[in-house]
């Protein structure tokens, strides 16, 4: 009876820990992600949106229907 009482008091303890240092444990494993995987740069992520956005006009481009699809999506491409 005794171990299984202070078993569960044991685990409510580091239950009750692990809560109240909650916000310091997620902000140790954010720094740890950055640290393995560093943020782009702003320029970086400019261009990988840049490159994203063209390669979805493509896609639209070769599954329009007729020449003036096209053109006006390359219309609108070239406007931003």
């Amino acid at each position: 009876m005794f171990p299984l009482v202070r078993a569960a008091l044991g685990l409510a303890a580091i239950g009750g820990l692990l809560m109240f240092f909650k916000p310091l444990l997620v902000g140790i494993l954010k720094a740890m992600v950055l640290v393995v995987r560093p943020r782009l740069t702003k320029e970086q992520r400019d261009a990988r949106r840049i490159l994203r956005d063209g390669r979805m006009v493509q896609r639209m481009i070769n599954a329009s229907h007729g020449p003036s699809h096209a053109a006006e999506l390359r219309a609108m491409a070239s406007r931003t």
